[in-house]
């Protein structure tokens, strides 16, 4: 029983604030599962540190993929309630303090992702020429964030691509370098992006898995894309697709491990064709070194087979395969944010399975987790929802039984920052950005193309202020 001098309960006069810090998908589907019910009176921030929404869905998924990337317009549908108000280019834990977060609203929802990249752990991964997927998809989504001079320098005159890893981000950036300058002109890529690319004389591609076919974590969907290239060719090596009785028995069951291995079959049957760029998916290949003195020249690998438990086991048996660029692909972690509890070995944040977050081992009462920050960089877009909803219903959940509480007034948290000298982005000034990019888009016969600089971003809602929208 919750004793009478306590806080009173979320009322419409003064409902519970909840701060969602990340505004990628799961930080939307988070806001909008508190938005869609109506036990619960909210008013929802959703903060993020760059200008613009939509997380991965606008700086992950590969450009070339505008079905996939069309998603936002069903997330922008969230950032209209107006119970949602969209708060970014504000950088929670160094621009705004945790402390000072929670001290403007009463529940705090953690949903910023893993953006981190896993290493290889091998000899000579520092060498120019290798790079982490991260920093590449980064780059060819025009991120603000994006290393330009360290990837373009890695693409410089790339014949020979290595692309270690066997997920869907592997394969999009398998994808993506293969693609002709033709087939790219029409995505929403920054220009130089297009030009950098199209300078690339990239004639192979191989993506490197450490374990079978039937063990591969890409999806059936993303993997046929790589047959619709205009100038390259799918090459497997037919003895990868060999599995014994109990791998094939196990494959059979697993219904994308089953379509997987039909697309593989269909293309092992694939010979190289002269003036098309060779695309080699290659199994039970462990890399275990990368070579080169100034830059990579080449990886040298080893070959593998899996054991009865699904692990890679080495067979002494090594190769060493030419490579002007390595790019890995072998996951994600999640950063910590100053005062938030992460595990360093998974990245992801300390919570009690349905996403209360906790410390010293207790629910910490106002704070909750959702997303990959939650469980880890697994599944595809849409697993965000379920995991927001799961979260959501803990954080109400806690709200009904007088565990939450909305506490006295508090300055609002846009005016506070502002007051500070920090510049937050709003709905409209997103608006504003959008508007932008359409209009550059449209100067080039896109529909769109993405402003890469946060400057460029900001200077776009400025411009339109200054002309009263």
């Amino acid at each position: 029983m919750v004793d009478d001098g306590a806080p009173p309960p979320p009322a419409d006069d003064h409902p519970l604030r909840v701060a969602v810090v990340g505004a990628g998908p799961a930080g939307i589907y988070a806001a909008d599962a508190l938005t869609r019910q109506s036990e619960v009176p909210v008013a929802v921030d959703l903060v993020d540190r760059l200008p613009t929404p939509f997380g991965l869905v606008r700086h992950g998924i590969a450009p070339d993929h505008p079905k996939m990337r069309a998603i936002r317009d069903t997330l922008h549908r969230s950032l209209d309630h107006p119970l949602v108000r969209f708060v970014g280019n504000v950088e929670v834990g160094t621009e705004l303090a945790l402390d000072d977060l929670r001290a403007h609203v009463d529940a705090v929802v953690y949903t910023y992702g893993a953006a981190l990249d896993r290493h290889l752990g091998i000899e000579g991964e520092d060498l120019p020429g290798s790079l982490a997927a991260t920093d590449l998809v980064a780059w060819y989504t025009g991120h603000p964030d994006a290393d330009r001079a360290t990837v373009e320098a890695a693409l410089s005159g790339v014949r020979r691509a290595v692309v270690i890893g066997v997920g869907n981000v592997a394969l999009d950036v398998g994808r993506i370098l293969a693609r002709t300058a033709e087939e790219l002109e029409p995505t929403d890529m920054p220009q130089h992006v297009i030009d950098v690319l199209a300078a690339a004389p990239v004639e192979e591609v191989t993506v490197l898995g450490r374990r079978g076919p039937a063990q591969a974590t890409f999806t059936t969907q993303e993997l046929r894309e790589l047959g619709e290239l205009a100038a390259g060719t799918v090459l497997v090596d037919p003895g990868d697709l060999e599995l014994d009785d109990e791998t094939e028995a196990r494959a059979a069951a697993d219904r994308n491990a089953t379509r997987n291995l039909a697309v593989l079959r269909d293309w092992s049957a694939h010979e190289p064709e002269p003036g098309r760029t060779r695309l080699r998916l290659r199994f039970y290949s462990r890399p275990v070194r990368l070579l080169g003195t100034d830059r990579v020249t080449g990886v040298e690998v080893e070959r593998t087979a899996v054991d009865g438990d699904g692990r890679a086991i080495g067979t002494g048996e090594f190769e060493v395969l030419p490579a002007d660029l390595v790019v890995r692909s072998v996951g994600y972690l999640g950063t910590p944010l100053p005062g938030l509890p992460v595990d360093q070995r998974t990245g992801t944040v300390t919570h009690d399975g349905v996403g209360r977050v906790l410390r010293d081992g207790a629910p910490s009462a106002g704070e909750y987790a959702a997303g990959w920050i939650k469980r880890g960089p697994t599944g595809v877009v849409g697993h965000n929802k379920h995991d927001a909803r799961e979260t959501v219903a803990a954080l109400l959940a806690d709200a009904a039984d007088g565990t939450l509480r909305v506490r006295g007034p508090v300055d609002d948290l846009v005016r506070t920052l502002q007051a500070r000298g920090a510049e937050p982005v709003l709905l409209d000034d997103w608006r504003a950005i959008d508007a932008a990019e359409q209009a550059l888009g449209a100067s080039r016969g896109r529909a769109r193309t993405t402003l890469h600089e946060r400057e460029s971003l900001l200077a776009a809602v400025r411009e339109a202020a200054a002309r009263g929208r």
